[in-house]
Order: C-alpha cells, then sequence, then structure tokens
C-alpha cells in the first residue's frame, strides 16, 4: 500500500507513525491536532511537546504515540499562506519529505499524514494536496513505505477546480447505460433446454453445437455478422440470436475447438513482454503504479494471476500504455473499460490526453467516490 488516500480521522487510524501539523509554539492547536491530542491522551502529549520546546517552520520532531494505534507522532510545522510569494510551496514540500526522512530513520514501515497547512493555516487546499503527492511520490520512487494521506471529508478534500469541471464535462459527455445490457439478458433468457435441442428464436439448435453465451457474442463479433440493430430489444434480441444460429452453423464446433487451443497471451505474459519492449524494469514499473513489492512479486511469480481491475489500470498508467494497448491488456486478465462506470471515464480522460500521474488521476478518482488505483 504505498500510497492510499483515505477518509477518516487521523487520530483513529492505525499506522507506525502519525503526522501532527503543528504550531510553532508547544500548545495544542484546532483541527486534526485538537483530535491527535484528545486521543493521544491530552494532558501526556502536551508534557512531551513541551519537552521538545519551540520548532520553526518545516522542523521536525518525535514523541511517543502515547494511546494513538501508533508507535511515534512526528510534530511538523507547516507554513501559513501569505498569498503564495513567501516561499510557501518550498516550505510545505519540505515538511513532508523530512516528515518521511524521520520516518525512515525510526524504521517506520507505515505513516498517516493530514493535509498539512490547509486548516487554520489557510494554505489552499488544492494547491496543498498537489505539493502532498508531488513530495509523496517523489520519495516512494526510492524508498518502500505505506503512506496514507488521511481526510476527513470528501468536502475537505479540493482538487483543481478548472481540472474536476473538465473531468466532470467529460463524465457526461461519454457516460452511457449499456444499452445492450437488457437484450443480453433477454437473448440469455430465450436460449432454453428443451430435450436434446436448445430453441432460439424459433430455431432449432442442436445441443452439442451450443457453447458458453459469451462465447457466442465473440463468435458472432468474429463472424462479421453484427449489423445495425432494431428498433426494439425484442426484435434485437430475435435478431441476435438467429445470428448466433448462423455464427455456430457456419464455423461449428470444430473451429471453437481451434480457437480454444491456440489462446492469446496471458495477462503476465502481455504485462512483461510490454515491460520489456518499453525498456522499463519492474521496480520502476510498479512504483509508477502504486503497488508495493510484495504484490508485484506476487504477479512477477503466478503466470496464471488475475489482476483486480484497479491493479490493470494502475499497471496500464505505469506503462504509459494507450487507449487501445489499456483495452487490449485489460482484455488479457477478462476485465473492460465501461462507458457506463464513472471511475473508468476518468482514467479514460487522463489515458487519451497521455497523463500518466498516477497520484494526479488517484487524488480525482477519490474526489468523485471512486476507487483509486495501485494500492
Amino acid at each position: 500500500m504505498p500510497l492510499k488516500i483515505v477518509r477518516n480521522d487521523i487520530s483513529k487510524v492505525k499506522a507506525d507513525a502519525i503526522v501532527n501539523s503543528a504550531n510553532k509554539a508547544p500548545i495544542c492547536g484546532g483541527g486534526a491536532e485538537y483530535h491527535i491530542y484528545n486521543a493521544a491522551g491530552y494532558n501526556d502529549l502536551l508534557k512531551a511537546r513541551e519537552q521538545v520546546g519551540p520548532l520553526k517552520v518545516a522542523q521536525v520532531a518525535v514523541t511517543p504515540a502515547f494511546a494513538l494505534q501508533a508507535k511515534y507522532i512526528i510534530h511538523t510545522v507547516g507554513p501559513k499562506w501569505n498569498g503564495g510569494d513567501s516561499g510557501e510551496a518550498l516550505a510545505l514540500a519540505d515538511c513532508y519529505r523530512g516528515t518521511l526522512e524521520k520516518a525512515q530513520e525510526l524504521g517506520c514501515q507505515s505513516i498517516a499524514f493530514p493535509l498539512i497547512s490547509s486548516g487554520v493555516f489557510k494554505f489552499p487546499k488544492d494547491s496543498a494536496l498537489k505539493i502532498a503527492l508531488n513530495a509523496i511520490g517523489e520519495f516512494l520512487q526510492a524508498n518502500e513505505m505505506d503512506v496514507m494521506l488521511v481526510v476527513f471529508d470528501r468536502k475537505a478534500f479540493e482538487v483543481s477546480e478548472e481540472l474536476s469541471d473538465d473531468i466532470q464535462a467529460f463524465i457526461d459527455d461519454n457516460y452511457v447505460q449499456d444499452k445492450y445490457s437488457d437484450v443480453r439478458r433477454y437473448v440469455g433468457q430465450r436460449w432454453r433446454n428443451n430435450g436434446d435441442v436448445l430453441e432460439c428464436a424459433g430455431r432449432n439448435v442442436p445441443s452439442e453445437e451450443f457453447f458458453d453465451l459469451e462465447e457466442a457474442h465473440s463468435l458472432l463479433e468474429k463472424s462479421e455478422c453484427i449489423e445495425e440493430s432494431s428498433d426494439t430489444e425484442e426484435d434485437d434480441a430475435d435478431e441476435l440470436c438467429a445470428k448466433m444460429y448462423c455464427a455456430i452453423s457456419e464455423n461449428g464446433a470444430q473451429n471453437i475447438e481451434d480457437i480454444l487451443a491456440k489462446p492469446g497471451e496471458t495477462f503476465c505474459d502481455k504485462l512483461f513482454s510490454l515491460i520489456h519492449e518499453k525498456n522499463q524494469d519492474d521496480v520502476e514499473v510498479y512504483k509508477r503504479a502504486n503497488l508495493d513489492r510484495k504484490h508485484f512479486s506476487k504477479i512477477r511469480s503466478n503466470v496464471n494471476y488475475k489482476p483486480t481491475k484497479k491493479t490493470a489500470l494502475a499497471l496500464a498508467i505505469a506503462l504509459h500504455l494507450d487507449l487501445d494497448e489499456t483495452t487490449d491488456l485489460l482484455a488479457r486478465a477478462e476485465i473492460a473499460l465501461s462507458p457506463s462506470n464513472r471511475g473508468d471515464l476518468i482514467v479514460r480522460y487522463f489515458i487519451e490526453r497521455k497523463k500518466y500521474d498516477i497520484w494526479e488521476i488517484n487524488s480525482m478518482l477519490f474526489k468523485f467516490g471512486q476507487p483509486t488505483l495501485g494500492a
């Protein structure tokens, strides 16, 4: 789980280190800091923080985690927003870098961040998010650690308004219900056993010539006998059933056996072929895909590995595949991009524009309430 955006109260998250966006003075402020103090044990944490003393912007310090589900609390002072011309962006990036380096020094395998400076310090949330994702992403390219970016709710999670509006317009323009889904269900119901034959649209098909419905659809595509649909679902279904019968009759079971005897590359075969073709190495790919080494080793060692959609899409993003290449890779895992799935449309938006930053993609998926890729 290299980087995951989590909707939660950070004081309830379990990690080796919890990051506190602290004040310069050893006092407890509001927002996420207040929740951390209360959950850890207010007096114990305040006493430990007083022993640390004042901190400068981007400076980090460590205290025990007390009652939190963590080993350490790493305190860092984020910059206050002052219009953007006072080095705030660099200072905020240094907060993340310094905290991650300290966590590594402490031997932490996991760490949870709030969105530093985005609360009472008034740092614009979309800019704060971009800086956080870039800094964490850079660290993860060279190091192994599970990182959580914890936001209390989606209202507190702001992305580029222009990009968000553009993606929403793309979804509105391209989102469709699967207009054939009802027809396929209807067709599936029309195939029925009648002794040793199957009846479809008034035609009797010998049962030994019949095969799985999905194979029938595939055969229809190969036989190039799909034409423009009729106006009604029932007519579509009758026509499709008839075409299935014709395709089965013309091709015969022997051709199906020949096809099945020579299957194409598996998902894993194709994946590692693409890695080789694009002169990439495993580490580079799994890090860009937001996967950990253990997960990728599982893929590498199992030729029959079947990925989830979010893993397959993450790998397509990591390899900078175009839409056709992505569609092909997913098909080998029996997965498809759907025009009726908003998450798929968001990923497609980025692929079509050749924008392969998985952190940016995941921030948009999270914003739109969709599962993120990779971890």
